[in-house]
């Protein structure tokens, strides 16, 4: 395997002249790092990364922390962020925290170990307290779908409460007045905030917000077929069932059909997150869409004109707005089609 003294060599440069080339930290002229590079090629010569991240005080590494590695939410924000990192030059990490404060910690203290330069961090369970502790550590990391006031500039977060707001006033609009809730688990800022929302557009209706029909669920679509049979043994039938994220829409979806509902006519049903899936459930799901892979982006666009003073030509945007996405699941309800 080729050395640094034989791309030297053979680009008739200096040691040094080939180190400035690999690490980039110093100009040469054009001519002299063309030469330099053609001899790399024509010799397979690969820098080491361990030395030049020590010559640069860079790793070129930037670590990922998500709650877990499955399903179209986190993988498409995922894809986003390492695509924007790798057109820059810059590698990834990822780790999974499985929504637990201890794993979540342990995820983060691995990355840093790892020498990465910065984190993007999707959280569940660890404290505020704790992640501004983290940045006065001075180590660097954005914050993806959680919104923390004293470090509100590297938070990148969609306005849930107003998704969960225009949600459950969409059904509102088209004549429900007997509208299910099935939240995520309340311990995520994103569920409480999209229920708060829900609560909102009730009371801006004059409709009476009734803790009996809402459902406490956990984001799985097992827990949306929980949520619609309890919503459906209450003593008033729903005609709408606004659920806090697809993959529960989808579970409703599923249990109303087995128990022989007729969608939308009989209920409507809309979902949160808009993922690739919804536009092919039966009926297609109306739903909130929720843009984490922008979110993702920019995240990265954040580290890379933080972190590594490039310009990225973004303004960066911190909140994002929840857009409403209509399809077949939701209609008017037959008491007032028949009006």
């Amino acid at each position: 395997m080729a050395n640094i003294y034989q791309v030297a060599e053979r680009a008739g440069v200096s040691l040094a002249t080939v180190s400035r080339v690999i690490n980039g930290k110093a100009k040469v002229a054009e001519r002299t790092k063309l030469r330099v590079e053609q001899a790399m090629s024509e010799l397979g010569y690969r820098p080491n990364s361990i030395a030049q991240s020590l010559a640069s005080a860079t790793s070129n590494r930037v670590g990922i922390l998500v709650s877990v590695l499955d399903g179209p939410f986190f993988s498409n924000m995922l894809a986003s962020i390492e695509t924007t990192l790798r057109d820059a030059g810059k590698h990834v990490i990822i780790t999974a925290g499985h929504s637990d404060e201890v794993k979540e910690k342990e995820a983060i203290e691995f990355l840093i170990s790892c020498r990465c330069d910065a984190l993007i961090l999707c959280i569940d369970s660890i404290s505020d307290d704790y992640l501004v502790d983290l940045s006065k550590r001075n180590v660097q990391f954005a914050v993806i779908n959680h919104q923390i006031p004293q470090i509100a500039d590297r938070c990148f977060i969609v306005d849930n409460e107003q998704g969960g707001y225009l949600a459950t006033k969409s059904a509102i609009e088209k004549g429900h007045k007997q509208i299910g809730y099935i939240s995520g688990p309340t311990y995520k800022e994103d569920a409480r905030l999209r229920l708060r929302g829900h609560q909102r557009a009730l009371q801006e209706a004059g409709i009476k917000f009734d803790p009996d029909y809402v459902y406490c669920g956990d984001y799985h679509d097992s827990s949306g077929e929980a949520g619609f049979a309890y919503l459906h043994s209450l003593e008033k039938a729903c005609t709408a069932i606004v659920c806090g994220n697809d993959d529960m829409a989808t579970g409703v979806i599923f249990a109303a059909r087995r128990a022989g509902i007729d969608m939308p006519q009989q209920l409507s049903v809309i979902g949160f997150d808009d993922l690739i899936f919804a536009r092919y459930t039966y009926p297609s799901l109306t739903s909130i869409e929720n843009p984490i892979s922008d979110m993702g982006t920019m995240a990265a666009y954040w580290i890379l004109q933080t972190v590594y003073k490039q310009r990225v030509g973004k303004v960066i945007e911190n909140m994002f707005e929840a857009k409403m996405v209509v399809r077949d699941s939701l209609s008017e309800p037959i008491y007032h089609q028949s009006v």
